[in-house]
């Protein structure tokens, strides 16, 4: 890479196979690659116990309705409480923006959902790329079924219902965005027509031809 401290974010809907393109693309970079593990990272750093985070992970908080509305803009900046009520959804998400922030700022990286392209976008942050991977719903479903072995088409339909859900209302609570906008990413991807090695492809094309040299 020519530029230091490159930072690529994914989003992805579930099913689509960005978590596996992630990682494919951290590898062949020879990069770090974070996804749950972000998850302890933050429970040792905030010395607030893993589970609080893991039950939080990417679910919007309690008080939904007010969120969706008014959305979080400026809760990435914030710092966390460390007295009071330390396990709020919106204090676990401020501990964990701010390692997701301390990541970027100290190598390059994959980053995989938790509003982290939103969170390096409010922090400044300008070797980012931001990438959303979808794919329609028979490939979702498909894929669904191979990753979690999963038999029944209407059990991994309803899956994939349910973790998209929570996945839109998690980003909308705390950016105030829509997560399916393509405005916000640098680069949208429909991956139905795709094996998942040509949009690690397709994403590192995309980087070298923004100057970076990968």
């Amino acid at each position: 890479m020519n530029k230091e401290k490159l930072v690529i974010t994914i989003e992805r809907q579930y099913g689509s196979g960005g978590r596996i393109v992630g990682k494919k693309l951290a590898e062949e970079l020879g990069i770090s690659f974070y996804d749950d593990e972000i998850l302890s990272m933050t429970a040792e750093k905030s010395a607030v116990g893993e589970q609080y985070f893991r039950m939080a992970d990417e679910m919007p908080g309690n008080n939904l309705l007010r969120r969706i509305v008014k959305g979080l803009q400026k809760a990435p900046l914030d710092d966390p409480k460390i007295s009071g009520d330390v396990t709020s959804p919106e204090n676990l998400f401020r501990f964990q923006s701010e390692v997701i922030r301390e990541l970027a700022e100290t190598e390059s990286c994959v980053i995989v959902g938790r509003c982290a392209d939103f969170i390096l976008e409010a922090a400044g942050k300008e070797d980012l790329v931001k990438v959303f991977v979808y794919a329609d719903t028979s490939t979702c479903i498909r894929r669904t079924m191979e990753v979690d072995g999963i038999t029944d088409t209407k059990e991994a339909l309803q899956k994939l219902n349910q973790i998209t859900k929570q996945r839109r209302e998690y980003h909308k609570y705390y950016t105030g965005r829509e997560w399916e906008d393509f405005n916000n990413y640098d680069l949208p991807i429909n991956a139905s027509k795709l094996e998942l090695d040509q949009v690690v492809e397709l994403i590192r094309t995309y980087i070298r031809m923004i100057g970076y040299d990968i």
